[in-house]
């Protein structure tokens, strides 16, 4: 089993910083992707920001020049630095980890951590 945990959301001002973490637990043999999805009320999953083993990344074009993904393959943990935030950014941030056990495939969300922007 994998367990993935998000924490550092919060409220925030409108042009305020955030920096969310997720940390990856459990039987892990390898990841080969993390990434941190939103939800705002009304509106599907959609994808913020995405990192590959190899180190390469990919943003929604809504949140490029304000947002940096990294990881600490170390630490099994992600990371989501979040700079000028808008109100639109408003919404409950999942992260999604991918990889393997020693006996299977795996692809885990965690819960969710709440981010409120206020204008």
């Amino acid at each position: 089993q994998v367990q993935v945990v998000e924490s550092g959301g919060g409220l925030v001002q409108a042009g305020g910083s955030l920096r969310l973490s997720c940390a990856a637990s459990g039987s892990i043999l390898s990841i080969n992707a993390m990434g941190w999805y939103r939800q705002a009320p009304g509106k599907q999953r959609e994808l913020v920001a995405r990192i590959i083993s190899g180190g390469s990344t990919n943003y929604a074009d809504a949140v490029k020049g304000r947002f940096t993904i990294a990881g600490d393959n170390a630490k099994k943990t992600l990371y989501l630095q979040m700079n000028s935030l808008k109100p639109e950014d408003t919404a409950v941030y999942y992260c999604n980890v991918e990889g393997a056990t020693p006996w299977r495939a795996f692809n885990s969300w965690g819960q969710g951590t709440q981010v409120t922007v206020s204008s």
